[in-house]
């Protein structure tokens, strides 16, 4: 049979995570491509005893159909938590010119795909941080929109280069941005450049996708307040999950919105699953409401402080200085940068000789043909021994593909 295929689909490439995951590998590879939360920051007993105590007392509830708009004691309890952790969510109170909404959602993922379909129409343009997360890259291109990259600097997106984007591109629906721990630098925004993307949303009439899934996960410096929180004119849809702080395999996340915004996306979530998953939503909120949240995130961010700063001592003890990385203060990942005269592609064979798997940069560029001198990693899955063992390895490879012999610390 010879298939023809959808366009939207047919021009869709598989994730290169997820194909680098799928790889063949044995007890000697060291994987740094995942993205993955720490098996170690799961409350498994927690999760076993509320999840017991749901079966025996709510069982009919918890595996009945539930309505699109999500469980609403979870609703309510997640406003309330944003509210008080982030200074997100208008009420419609006096001086509010709107109201926001939360909707529950299968994951962060699916909150961007919904805010797609919402706003654009086939050949609309997604501006992006330029590199940006994939899966959302994917999301834009099967809505048949166009996602069109702004370069990164150390201290979030090139200002310049958004304006002109927003002056000259034809038919931009959306500014799609990871302020806090970017995925895949690990960068965080500034606060002045966060106002000023916002005053720049609103004086050219362009809706902000907040995509903020890590910021629980500040481990280090003090937090910059979201663009949501500065939200007067109903321009910033913000979406979060509980995939990096409970667990990422229930695909329980939430958008909150303008309530004219969430009506919409209701209404577009209704044809693709009907409602997220009721059981694990229950879940949430008895863990949210029974256990300690805030103790628990605590632990989770003193892990990946130790994982990361292993790391890093690694990387500073392993590159060579014609090498540079970020040195993230929370989140999940560390985006590594070669010299120019690299060559990439003996550079990754290299790697997976070495019995290591990194993620390549091109894989997050919104074009994914452009060549890329980058590469992503990540700390939160590996061990402790597999993060030394790896950087060690990994620094080997660098040092053949950079033409430098030398061995010892960058300083």
């Amino acid at each position: 049979m010879q298939y023809v295929f959808s366009d939207k689909i047919a021009n869709l490439r598989p994730s290169a995570i997820r194909e680098i995951l799928k790889a063949p590998s044995d007890a000697n590879t060291i994987s740094f491509a995942a993205g993955n939360p720490s098996p170690e920051s799961f409350p498994v007993r927690d999760l076993a005893r509320l999840a017991a105590d749901l079966f025996a007392q709510e069982s009919t509830t918890a595996l009945q159909y539930g309505v699109t708009e999500g469980y609403e004691p979870l609703r309510r309890a997640v406003a309330e938590r944003q509210r008080k952790v982030f200074g997100i969510g208008r009420s419609g109170a006096a001086g509010d010119t709107f109201r926001d909404e939360t909707v529950i959602v299968s994951g962060g993922q699916q909150a961007i795909e919904l805010a797609c379909k919402v706003f654009c129409n086939e050949g609309d343009t997604v501006i992006c941080e330029e590199p940006t997360f994939v899966g959302a890259l994917n999301a834009f291109r099967s809505c048949g929109a166009r996602p069109v990259g702004v370069p990164l600097r150390d201290d979030g997106p090139d200002i310049e280069a958004l304006e002109r984007l927003l002056r000259c591109e034809p038919r931009v629906r959306l500014i799609y941005l990871i302020p806090t721990f970017q995925n895949p630098t690990g960068l965080t925004t500034s606060y002045e450049k966060r106002m000023r993307i916002y005053e720049l949303a609103k004086q050219y009439g362009v809706m902000i996708l907040e995509d903020n899934p890590y910021g629980e996960l500040r481990f280090s410096g003090g937090d910059v307040p979201t663009i949501k929180s500065m939200d007067t004119e109903g321009l910033v849809i913000y979406t979060s999950s509980f995939s990096k702080i409970l667990s990422a395999g229930m695909r329980v996340g939430f958008v909150i919105a303008p309530e004219a915004v969430a009506s919409k996306m209701v209404v577009a979530k209704q044809s693709e699953d009907v409602h997220t998953n009721l059981f694990f939503q229950m879940l949430c909120y008895r863990y949210m409401t029974e256990c300690d949240l805030d103790a628990h995130i605590a632990s989770i961010r003193a892990l990946y402080r130790h994982k990361c700063g292993l790391m890093l001592d690694a990387l500073d003890a392993a590159m060579p200085s014609c090498v540079t990385f970020t040195r993230p203060a929370g989140g999940l990942f560390i985006w590594v940068t070669l010299p120019e005269y690299v060559d990439m592609p003996a550079f990754l064979k290299a790697t997976v000789a070495a019995g290591l798997r990194v993620v390549p940069g091109a894989t997050f560029g919104c074009d994914p043909d452009a060549p890329s001198r980058c590469f992503r990693l990540n700390y939160s899955t590996p061990s402790d021994g597999q993060i030394r063992d790896g950087i060690r390895r990994l620094g080997t490879v660098v040092r053949a593909a950079v033409g430098d012999d030398t061995e010892g610390d960058r300083s």
